[in-house]
């Protein structure tokens, strides 16, 4: 999460073979989603901010929970979307497969003009939840089908805490965590959903600022900084990109592609919280997705965390300002979609 620049006339010749390689990735192969989440109580109405999403070309959107003023004004927009099943209701979904159909017809079939994409059941979730995660995948994707829409892929998003190991190469999923992300891991395998994963240089930078440097989060490293047999990391992106990868090979399901749900980084209230980070971050991040990492080359399909600016959040103060927007839908800084 971190940062840094050279001059010259190398420089020049990088920045003009980057611009170069850029101007040939299409912009319809992937284009970036943004989290849009509503904890707040000076936030723009739904409509408003499906506009906003389309004036500024952004093509996905992540919501984290049934919003039903979200889903009516998404309907006729063609914005691809994640939804979440809420963790509360885990339970119920795992263990009742009627509940299942009764919530893909509530929340589904009841908005036809929507383009879901992934259904997340579960977000970060913890302790004995865990346990329901994977009955509750099952059920869903059997209502999906049942109902005819099983084009829609049935996922769960995890944290970084669920991986462990280093270098990239050496990653496998936590003690903590293998019990339930070994079989969920070789389920995704077998419905060929992938696995949603929230990525967040900056809170690896913050806990660990004697370590790394702050220019290998902010994706602007000179060089290599860590070396991987025939893989070398410029950013800390990649790196945790690739140690999800190398979690699912150890777990029997390699073929399971990664799908970043959350990335970002505050612009105030904490360490290395400022404008001038956030705006590094996530505009290195919007360019850096095309070429993906050194280990799954080709594009990434991300989602930066978050649209706005909650007020409503708790926790820490940076909960509060991981927005790209305003409340007032003014840019927060400058970003180029």
């Amino acid at each position: 999460m971190n940062k840094m620049a050279k001059h010259g006339a190398a420089s020049m010749l990088t920045l003009a073979l980057l611009l170069g390689v850029f101007a040939l990735i299409p912009t319809a192969v992937q284009s970036i989603g943004v989290c849009y989440g509503v904890i707040g109580n000076n936030l723009p109405p739904a409509s408003d901010v499906v506009q906003l999403y389309t004036s500024n070309g952004i093509g996905a959107m992540r919501i984290y929970f049934v919003d039903t003023n979200a889903l009516q004004a998404l309907s006729g927009s063609n914005i691809d979307l994640i939804m979440d099943v809420g963790n509360e209701n885990l339970g119920a979904l795992a263990s009742d497969p009627s509940a299942a159909t009764a919530w893909v017809q509530n929340n589904i079939q009841a908005f036809p003009d929507v383009s879901f994409r992934y259904i997340a059941v579960g977000n970060e979730v913890s302790g004995g939840n865990t346990q329901n995660i994977l009955p509750a995948m099952q059920n869903m994707n059997s209502a999906l089908s049942a109902a005819g829409v099983d084009s829609i892929k049935v996922s769960t998003s995890v944290s970084q805490g669920v991986i462990a190991g280093f270098p990239p190469s050496a990653g496998t999923f936590s003690s903590g965590a293998s019990s339930y992300m070994v079989p969920i891991a070789r389920y995704l395998e077998s419905t060929g959903a992938p696995l949603l994963a929230n990525v967040y240089p900056y809170f690896s930078y913050v806990g660990n600022q004697a370590q790394i440097d702050i220019r290998y989060a902010l994706f602007t490293s000179p060089g290599t900084v860590v070396p991987d047999g025939d893989n070398a990391y410029q950013n800390l992106f990649d790196a945790v990109v690739d140690t999800f990868y190398s979690a699912l090979e150890s777990a029997g399901a390699g073929s399971v592609p990664i799908v970043v749900s959350e990335s970002g980084w505050p612009s105030d209230g904490g360490t290395a919280a400022s404008t001038s980070n956030a705006q590094t971050y996530n505009q290195n991040l919007i360019n850096h997705v095309g070429q993906g990492t050194p280990k799954r080359p080709g594009p990434i399909e991300a989602y930066i965390f978050a649209m706005f600016n909650e007020n409503g959040k708790t926790g820490l103060e940076t909960e509060k300002h991981f927005g790209l927007f305003n409340p007032d839908m003014s840019p927060a800084y400058p970003i180029n979609f």
